[in-house]
């Protein structure tokens, strides 16, 4: 197969290759070789192959190296020629409220937070029902496969009843994500006050090797009251089950004294993921980086929408030598795609660098490509728990991983492959996504999606939300 061939979404000669691949989708042993590639395995230890070949057993990546075949890689495997790709990690969005999909840029230009809470949390929340919680939730990780996220954390903060909840975890199963679903309590609005106790029943029985649990609150009572605000009660509750804690609304003055008092309780660790971590305190920052505490940072959703400061946290995480994960948050009003996460946090920190030493004989401290697609991948994984899982090309992984086009007209030619996949690539040169070794896109198409009934299904329940929301004359 030639390279270019490999990039045609309607290229039937792919076709035999896809029904052996999804013919043998239950067999343990089945191999997969992809050669001929560029491969980012975002691994220190394994780096960059210009032309490489990586080797899928089963659900795992088996081998990574420049000539696979050689040691006999190829004897009964599927072979897939990459060459003029890149072979990527599948991006990790560690924070994002997919209930909400149907309702996309509903409020493109919101301008604070408040707006947003007013609207979204207190007007359109209490208006779905468990079946508006799985399209929405689906949707959201639909899109997402599409784009390349292979890992999605959840953040469920809709969860009126354990239908609401089962719903959302459902949604994640079926859509084939490595899905992280992290439940907390709706704002507003009547419920079933079920949460947090029903984690343990969702663990219990949704939870696989796709499918893990952490536990949702928000850092302070100031907008929902202190049920669920992150302290020793909620935090026994996820240690008796044995999940993280994801903690959202993380900013300002209060959260930085919240973090401090988490510090003498003894609360902050690995297990926990401070979400958007705007205009936090040094103090703060320095009990961050001590206890070894996951930061998600949220580059569109702070700069966008304005939320405390409005800068993402990236200088301030780096000074204390934290290397965060990136998150969507809220297609309400901003991009579903980590490609534009990265470039905004690329573009936004590289802008204050510069603009911090002007004047001065400083040399502005800047990160890079590599920097930010570490951001999405490997340090993703580690901020939702699963940096023994997914994030790089590891032997040993799960083969979470992307063929990504380069010969397509906004791409071509490859010149520089990190550079390509952040500032260069969009969902359109997504050409294969595998998650635990299956097949979730091929040749530039989402499988197993009935888009006709889609459509459908969203228009219709965002019809009902808005019209239950805002009365019949909608």
């Amino acid at each position: 197969m030639s390279s270019n061939q490999i990039h045609r979404p309607t290229d039937t000669a792919r076709l035999p290759l896809l029904e052996r691949l999804r013919r043998t989708a239950g067999d343990p042993g089945r191999r997969i070789l992809f050669t001929g590639a560029t491969v980012l395995t975002m691994d220190p230890a394994l780096g960059i192959l210009d032309t490489g070949d990586l080797l899928v057993v089963g659900s795992t990546i088996a081998a990574v190296g420049p000539d696979l075949r050689a040691h006999g890689a190829a004897a009964d495997a599927i072979v897939v020629d990459a060459a003029g790709t890149v072979l990527a990690p599948g991006f990790v969005d560690t924070h994002r409220h997919a209930w909400q999909a149907q309702l996309r840029r509903i409020m493109p230009d919101v301008n604070d937070l408040a707006g947003y809470v007013s609207t979204t949390l207190a007007e359109f929340a209490p208006a779905y029902r468990p079946h508006d919680m799985y399209v929405g939730t689906r949707l959201a990780a639909l899109a997402a496969v599409d784009a390349g996220i292979t890992t999605m954390l959840d953040f469920s903060h809709n969860s009126r009843s354990a239908a609401h909840s089962d719903a959302a975890v459902r949604a994640l199963v079926d859509s084939g994500i490595r899905g992280v679903h992290a439940a907390m309590g709706p704002h507003f609005g009547t419920w079933d006050h079920q949460w947090p106790a029903d984690l343990a029943r969702l663990h219990e029985q949704y939870g696989d090797a796709l499918t893990t649990f952490r536990l949702a609150a928000l850092a302070t009572d100031r907008v929902a009251g202190p049920d669920l605000a992150y302290g020793p009660q909620l935090a026994r509750t996820a240690e008796e089950l044995g999940i993280g804690v994801s903690v959202d609304a993380v900013f300002g003055r209060a959260s930085s004294e919240a973090i401090l008092t988490w510090e003498r309780q003894g609360l902050l660790g690995e297990h926990l993921t401070l979400i958007h971590a705007t205009a936090l305190s040094p103090d703060a920052w320095r009990a961050i980086a001590d206890s070894g505490t996951t930061v998600s940072l949220a580059p569109t959703s702070d700069a966008q929408i304005g939320l405390e400061s409005a800068v993402p946290a990236i200088d301030e995480a780096l000074a204390v030598g934290v290397r965060p994960g990136l998150s969507i948050d809220v297609e309400v009003a901003l991009a579903g795609d980590m490609f534009t996460q990265m470039r905004a946090l690329h573009t936004v920190q590289r802008m204050r660098a510069v603009n911090a030493a002007q004047g001065t004989d400083r040399e502005p401290t800047r990160i890079d490509t590599h920097d930010v697609l570490g951001f999405a991948t490997l340090h993703g994984a580690r901020t939702c728990g699963l940096a023994a899982v997914t994030g790089s090309l590891t032997p040993g992984k799960q083969a979470d991983l992307l063929v990504i086009t380069t010969d397509e007209i906004n791409n071509l030619p490859l010149n520089d492959a990190t550079g390509t996949v952040v500032l260069g690539s969009d969902a359109r040169n997504i050409d294969t996504v595998l998650i635990g070794g299956q097949v979730r896109k091929w040749a530039g198409r989402v499988l197993d999606v009935d888009l006709p009934a889609l459509r459908a299904e969203a228009a219709a329940s965002r019809d009902h939300v808005l019209r239950t929301a805002r009365g019949p004359a909608l």
